[in-house]
This record gives structure tokens, sequence and C-alpha cells, in this order.
């Protein structure tokens, strides 16, 4: 099983000083030759917040949808799954389009998701989007304020342990992908089963 540690900082994270990894695990029978996309992750952590970093280069993008419900994972497409208390399957799953068009779920599998919207639960990610000269990149935070309305035993000490997950996918792109970073064994795939997600340590 995989692990990240969440290096933690003081003030806006210097992002060059951070461990990077790459979503390169292939699913739904590709290989990672099967594409020109690649995709990395960083993470990082204060009193107040994890912030999120992830970036792709991908020649062909697509970004069609801007609402609230659309699914963003037709788009080209980047993702975070959280499960934040050890011993609860339940996960928050954050996917953004390069539009900033969000799905934000929270569950313990597809069938039982509940979709979260931003006029309900005031979250203050504050993402910022960049087109990039090989694709495109977005920061964001996730306000411990914010899993705590959902998981109020929630506490990130120095050693604390949680599942997760980083992917990257484009179900409807010029040509279609589907990425992790922590490998998914259950068929058929889906993103969004807890006991496959790595282990992220905070620092």
């Amino acid at each position: 099983m995989k692990t990240y540690t969440i290096s933690r900082v003081n003030g806006a994270p210097d992002w060059s000083a951070i461990p990077a990894v790459e979503i390169d695990q292939p699913h739904k029978g590709m290989h990672l030759t099967d594409t020109p996309v690649r995709a990395w992750a960083q993470l990082a952590h204060d009193d107040e917040a994890i912030y999120v970093h992830q970036w792709t280069t991908e020649p062909e993008i697509r970004a069609e949808y801007t609402g609230l419900l659309d699914e963003v994972c037709e788009d080209s497409c980047l993702e975070v799954y959280l499960c934040p208390v050890a011993g609860d399957e339940r996960y928050f799953n954050i996917e953004y389009n390069p539009n900033g068009a969000r799905y934000l779920g929270l569950g313990s599998r597809i069938e039982n998701l509940v979709r979260l919207l931003p006029e309900e639960n005031n979250d203050n990610f504050d993402p910022i989007i960049t087109r990039t000269a090989d694709g495109w990149e977005i920061f964001y935070r996730i306000p411990f304020a914010f899993i705590r309305r959902f998981f109020p035993e929630f506490f990130a000490a120095s050693g604390t342990r949680v599942r997760g997950n980083f992917c990257k996918c484009g179900n409807f792109t010029a040509t279609p992908h589907w990425l992790t970073w922590s490998p998914i064994a259950v068929q058929p795939l889906t993103f969004h089963y807890p006991p496959d997600f790595g282990t992220m340590i905070f620092e």
C-alpha cells in the first residue's frame, strides 16, 4: 500500500520543497503507454487546512462543464479522495475540471455518495486554476472546519494517519483515461473504494 506524508507548513506552501507523487496507475484495461496524459499531486497542511496542488500534462483538454451538478469526470478531471477518520470508510470525493466546475461528495461507496453543494456548506476551498504550456493545474484548500462539520472527531496531530487517493480521469476526452496514485484492484473499476486507498500521514 502506498504512503504519502502531508508536509507541515507555516504560511503559504512552498510547493518546490514539498514531495510530489505521480498519479500513474492505469485502469479499465488501459496501459500508461495508451495515453499522453500524466498527472501529479502534492499535499501540505497547517493548523487550519489541507492544501492541495495537482497538475497534469494533457495535450487535448476537454472543459465543457461549468454547472453545479455537472459530471465533471467526463471532462479533463483531477480528483482527491480523503477518509479523514480511521475506522470510518466515509470519504470526501473532490473533483475539478479546468473551468473550476466541482463535484464534491461524501459517502462510503459510490452507491451512497451524497452530493454537497457550495451554497449549502460555504466551504471556502478557494480554487485557483491555470492553463499551462502543456496542460493545467489547480491549487485549493480543504479547511479543517469543513472536515469537522462531518467528522467532528477529526484532528490533524503530527503522526495522524488518514486514507486517501489521487485520481486523474477524462471519460469523454479525446483519449479517455483513468489513472490513480494508489492502485485500485476491485472490479469493475471504481475510484470509490476506500479499502484500496493509500495511507497519508500528517507531518
